[in-house]
């Protein structure tokens, strides 16, 4: 299941759901980025999912609205505080981290008990909704069925080494980000695919000419993906 030293929730975090069918037998619990919400990638619903696929339940989280240290302390929906801009640094706060990695693991064990086990969720973010994807997913004893990152990086870098569980460095994993991204930069990311990688997982980073965002290749990419997911 976990490891231990998590911070957990005071309350389960609101949502938007989506489902695809009357019955869903897999979860896509799917992470924003800072500043936004849950409302932000459901309308991407439509434009991924196919006609062959087995009916979804599509959860997106609203992160807690907290104060964000690099843009002066002003409040906004975050998975955690960003107290620098530096790649080279460590960007965010760990308690922070840890909570959301909780706030997940929350929602999770609702899907649970909706009927819908771990191994068929999947686990999706973007931006900082990502990197607490890939915090969640790596340290997980029962592992997701796959994870989705986009457009971020690996956050608690040094300790993901000693806190990644073996089934979780064996989730199947999509990482995509572009290489016009000013925000977090193509370099992070291909950064984070390689260190991923160095544990052992099967990590390799898709790029696309693209700012901070998504793009209809990507999406295509990603169906084609979660496809090989729900065939398996």
């Amino acid at each position: 299941m976990l490891r231990p030293h998590l911070l957990m929730p005071h309350a389960m975090l609101e949502t938007v759901e989506t489902t695809t069918g009357a019955k869903p037998v897999f979860s896509v619990i799917w992470l924003h980025g800072l500043g936004a919400d849950g409302h932000d990638f459901a309308p991407i619903v439509p434009e991924l999912v196919r006609r062959e696929w087995p009916a979804l339940r599509f959860v997106f989280p609203h992160a807690p609205v907290q104060p964000i240290t690099i843009n002066n302390g002003y409040p906004m929906r975050a998975w955690y505080d960003i107290v620098s801009l530096d790649f080279s640094k460590v960007r965010e706060d760990t308690a922070g981290v840890r909570r959301s990695i909780a706030e997940v693991e929350a929602l999770v064990a609702r899907e649970r008990d909706r009927g819908i086990p771990v191994n068929r969720i999947l686990l999706a973010g973007f931006s900082q909704g990502g990197a607490i994807t890939l915090a969640a997913g790596l340290r997980r004893e029962q592992p997701f069925l796959g994870l989705v990152a986009l457009s971020t990086y690996l956050p608690l870098a040094a300790e993901t080494a000693a806190e990644a569980t073996p089934k979780g460095l064996a989730t199947p994993i999509f990482m995509a980000h572009g290489t016009q991204d000013p925000v977090v930069p193509f370099g992070a990311g291909q950064k984070s695919a390689d260190a991923l990688k160095a544990l052992g997982m099967e990590a390799s980073l898709r790029r696309y000419p693209m700012p901070h965002s998504v793009c209809a290749e990507e999406i295509r990419d990603l169906g084609d993906w979660m496809t090989q997911r729900f065939a398996g």
